[in-house]
């Protein structure tokens, strides 16, 4: 069994990353400019966000982050966005989910200028992406293709199962991975799937995306499968400092013996999505995307 090590990759795309950058600021061109917006004060997103700002400036980017209250009308976000999006100096920027409920997740998804998607969630990046056409991948899907890709996992022929029907990940994903150059044969499972546990046994690579703690167990994959753990979920615990540890949508210690390759939780996909984020905002500096 070989353990992924999401950190291990996402710190040689970030090398790589900050010498494209350095390169494209020494021949007098701007550093790329990634907007974050963060509305209201939920400790995960607050986390996240910070993690972005000190990655951008590690790969040479500049960073900012718009802080609002919870409280801020639609309307008024609807305005800021539109503000980011005829900013010539802005390349790229993300909407921190999730949003208070009163503000629409999808009005304010459709209303990012699509050449500045970094997060790959507006429609028109999804149908360009749907297509295989050039277009800003969502991270965390895209953060699964550079782990496959590093560790030279074999996909063409491949039968592979993803668990979980998101359109920030299961969707995407399946869609990815049964493009020409992956090749795999993708079932796509969820919470009314019929005979999940025989369905997912059959997968040469499991994609686990559903969020619920130690869902996938051993009798559930097959010897020799590769297991990619997207979840990550908050439990109590009484044997660490914090009080709380963090579980992944598969049963590691059971599961991973029977498997070539897994990821663990934390530092397997969860590494990735904020590279695969400053992949997308140095294309749209670049404009490579849409010119």
């Amino acid at each position: 069994m070989i353990l992924i090590s999401g950190k291990e990759v996402a710190e040689s795309l970030k090398k790589e990353i900050a010498t494209e950058v350095a390169i494209w600021v020494g021949e007098g061109k701007r550093a790329p400019h990634l907007v974050a917006i963060l509305v209201g004060n939920d400790g995960a997103s607050q986390t996240y966000v910070g993690h972005k700002e000190k990655m951008s400036a590690e790969v040479g980017f500049r960073s900012t982050v718009l802080r609002f209250d919870a409280d801020i009308t639609e309307e008024f976000l609807l305005g800021e966005i539109d503000k980011l999006n005829r900013d010539p100096e802005v390349d790229g920027f993300i909407v921190q989910l999730p949003l208070p409920e009163h503000i629409s997740e999808s009005r304010v998804t459709e209303a990012i200028d699509p050449r500045k998607d970094v997060d790959g969630f507006h429609p028109v990046n999804t149908g360009r992406m749907m297509m295989g056409m050039p277009s800003y991948l969502p991270a965390t899907p895209d953060g699964i293709l550079e782990l496959l890709k590093y560790y030279k996992i074999e996909t063409a022929g491949k039968k592979c199962v993803v668990i979980g029907r998101s359109n920030i990940v299961g969707r995407p994903m399946a869609n990815l991975l049964s493009q020409k150059g992956w090749d795999c044969t993708v079932t796509l499972c969820h919470s009314r799937t019929k005979n999940l546990k025989e369905e997912v046994a059959q997968g040469d690579i499991i994609v686990a995306a559903l969020g619920k703690a130690e869902f996938v167990t051993a009798d559930m994959v097959k010897e020799g499968a590769v297991v990619i753990d997207v979840g990550i979920t908050r439990v109590a615990s009484d044997k660490t400092k914090s009080g709380w540890k963090l579980l992944g949508d598969v049963k590691f210690d059971e599961v991973a013996p029977r498997c070539s390759y897994i990821t663990p939780v934390p530092g397997g996909v969860g590494p990735m999505t904020i590279i695969s984020l400053m992949k997308n905002t140095l294309k749209a500096a670049k404009k490579e995307i849409y010119g």
